[in-house]
């Protein structure tokens, strides 16, 4: 039984060897470089341009956030790894004609995307279910948002402007390589995408019982992204209790490859330093399309690169019927992710693969080592039988 012991130990320590190995596959990276209002001698009036340049082995990401107007995130995919971004300056600050920002050479544009966050709403709850069909409050309009400079720390760049009393902030996040999030919901992400943060602080609400909801316009070129997918998920290992993933995407001519996506998990929090208890549920409305030159007239960003984008848009609401409102914390969060081709798929961690396989493999062994001690020992009281004559 020791031997069989020391067998039963070297088959766990394999199959965790194996998981482990497994699981430390390399990933793809980028080479990242950030440029705050590239080409302009001086800081832009009324608000910044980042331009985030991610060059890969032969192709290049180029995020473009800006806060001229309501605040956008504009992403274009190019086949080439030397493209650049060039920005006419008076034409851009012109916000009235396009043209203003294009990237070189046009020729390996392969798929554009932008979100932009149009429009902050909030209703008053009375009945405390949740709809936001009615008693709804005139919306606060982002294109009209003082905002402030943006802030650069590392690989992030943080916005926030005056609403309701309060801060309505974004943080964006770009990537050298696969990872996931450190703070909640922990989504994984890759080099091909980027992360937005978005967050209420001290907004003073207008009635008693206040939800809110966030209004995002979805613009692109030949192929908008005009649907929503949920996938469901049986780890909830780094978000508890979040079995489902929703994708907002683009695709070309009705085909199951993605050419760029909005990924969210549908939960908010309530916390800036959120615990379980903090989490609240969020859901969206479906996708429908909306005007491009409202979009247009919106976003400086978007003016400058589209002529005549198409355009969709949907609501994101916080809260479920039974929740609490907005007023019992005076704050919420949510995050979303960016990207272009296929958008992440969360895995198992390597802990847990070797959980499952010790799990798994060790009764396995057990059942292997039985039945071979119980074959020997048959053979041996058989072998035992044959040696002795019978009696007469």
């Amino acid at each position: 039984m020791a031997a069989a012991a020391v067998q039963m130990n070297r088959g766990v320590s394999f199959l965790i060897l194996v998981s482990v190995l497994t699981s430390c596959r390399s990933s793809f990276t980028r080479q990242l470089s950030i440029q705050l209002n590239p080409g302009s001698p001086l800081p832009p009036p009324d608000g910044d341009l980042l331009h985030v340049r991610a060059v890969g082995d032969n192709d290049t990401l180029h995020f473009l956030f800006c806060s001229q107007g309501a605040p956008a995130l504009l992403l274009v995919h190019t086949n080439s790894s030397s493209s650049a971004v060039q920005v006419d300056w008076p034409l851009f600050l012109a916000s009235n004609t396009s043209g203003g920002l294009h990237v070189e050479p046009e020729s390996s544009v392969m798929s554009s995307a932008a979100v932009v966050f149009s429009r902050l709403l909030e209703y008053d709850d009375v009945n405390n279910t949740a709809d936001p069909t009615s008693d709804l409050f005139p919306p606060y309009e982002l294109r009209d948002v003082a905002w402030s400079r943006l802030n650069l720390s590392g690989l992030t760049a943080q916005l926030c402007g005056a609403v309701g009393g309060g801060l309505l902030c974004l943080q964006l996040s770009v990537f050298e390589s696969e990872g996931r999030g450190q703070s909640w919901p922990r989504l994984t992400h890759t080099a091909n995408s980027s992360q937005l943060g978005v967050w209420l602080d001290g907004v003073s609400p207008r009635a008693a019982r206040s939800r809110f909801l966030l209004e995002l316009q979805a613009v692109g070129g030949a192929y908008p992204l005009s649907r929503v997918e949920v996938r469901r998920s049986i780890d909830d290992e780094y978000m508890p209790s979040i079995f489902k993933v929703s994708q907002w995407v683009s695709s070309a001519n009705g085909s199951s490859d993605v050419q760029s996506f909005v990924q969210w998990k549908p939960v908010a929090y309530r916390r800036a330093d959120p615990a379980l208890e903090d989490a609240t549920p969020c859901r969206h409305s479906d996708p429908r399309p909306q005007s491009g030159e409202a979009v247009l007239a919106a976003s400086a960003l978007i003016r400058a690169f589209y002529s005549e984008p198409d355009t969709f848009g949907l609501n994101m609401s916080f809260g479920l019927a039974g929740e609490s409102f907005y007023n019992s914390t005076g704050f919420l969060s949510w995050t979303l992710l960016v990207g272009v081709g296929s958008p992440p798929v969360d895995s198992f961690s390597p802990l847990v693969v070797a959980i499952m396989a010790v799990g798994l493999g060790t009764p396995m062994i057990l059942l292997l080592l039985g039945g071979l001690w119980v074959c020997v020992r048959r053979r041996e009281v058989d072998s035992t039988a044959a040696a002795y004559e019978p009696i007469n």
